[in-house]
């Protein structure tokens, strides 16, 4: 267990690895940098150099500050540490916002205590906004201070501002005939937000977030973001989420409730 001064501690220093990592993606954002793709000639999956460099200053930071900690990254893959805590990364989440000018990638950086994350930071240093989460509750730290996150107090589809980044990711029909059901029933649908949009959940200004196909390094950070904001990350089946595939993210209880009704039939 880790105590109240150890989180103060980590959480510092999730924030001094989030600087490590703005030093190298900024000087690229906007830059026309190179782009490869990572899955070949039919899957755009790109990857840049600062992807790959950003994860590298951040590995560097955490090897000279505890050597014992295990990594768990999307560019670099696993480096397991005699501790029990490791530290899991994604130097830019949504690298195709971020090669396409967009400002709503983020450098996602969680701690894993050996049984779920219980630290979180996404950290979009372009708008200079960091959401952190961690035990005693969430907040966003940008220019202009810091500030409390709580969710909304959203309780039915009907009422609900619905975010994903984008609807091809649901592979099978019954997923997106899932998606298409709850879709159809919110107030407002908004698309493109990458990592960005669970921190708007965490703030109150979205109330759901229904995505698949993401990995452990994509959903880890933005956990204790939302849940120590009052708000609910799931599977589809209502399971833990923190290994990644099919994840709702709701405000309330009710609304998540309202939600997985629909998904949980899709799995």
């Amino acid at each position: 267990m880790l105590s109240p001064k150890d989180i103060d501690e980590l959480s510092t220093f999730a924030l001094r690895l989030a600087d490590a990592a703005s030093a190298v993606t900024l000087p690229h954002f906007r830059s026309g940098l190179a782009v490869d793709n990572k899955r070949g000639e039919y899957t755009f999956d790109p990857v840049t150099a600062a992807d790959r460099d950003a994860e590298t200053a951040i590995r560097e930071l955490i090897k000279s500050h505890y050597p014992s900690h295990g990594i768990f990254g999307e560019e670099h893959g696993r480096e397991e540490g005699e501790s029990p805590l490791t530290w899991v990364i994604d130097p830019i989440d949504g690298t195709r916002s971020f090669i396409s000018g967009v400002p709503l990638w983020g450098t996602l950086i969680a701690l894993n205590d050996g049984a779920r994350p219980v630290i979180g930071l996404m950290d979009q240093p372009y708008i200079g906004e960091r959401f952190l989460g961690r035990p005693g509750g969430s907040e966003l730290i940008g220019k202009h201070g810091r500030r409390i996150l709580r969710t909304s107090q959203c309780t039915k589809l009907e009422d609900a501002l619905l975010g994903n980044t984008d609807p091809g990711m649901f592979k099978e029909e019954r997923a997106r005939a899932a998606f298409r059901e709850i879709s159809s029933r919110v107030r407002l649908r908004r698309f493109g937000g990458d990592c960005y949009f669970y921190c708007l959940l965490a703030a109150g200004c979205i109330d759901l977030v229904i995505e698949a196909s993401l990995q452990p390094y994509d959903i880890q950070a933005l956990m204790p973001v939302i849940e120590h904001a009052g708000g609910i990350v799931t599977t589809w089946t209502g399971d833990d989420p923190q290994m990644g595939g099919s994840v709702v993210a709701a405000a309330t209880p009710e609304l998540h409730a309202a939600a997985l009704e629909i998904l949980s039939k899709a799995v």
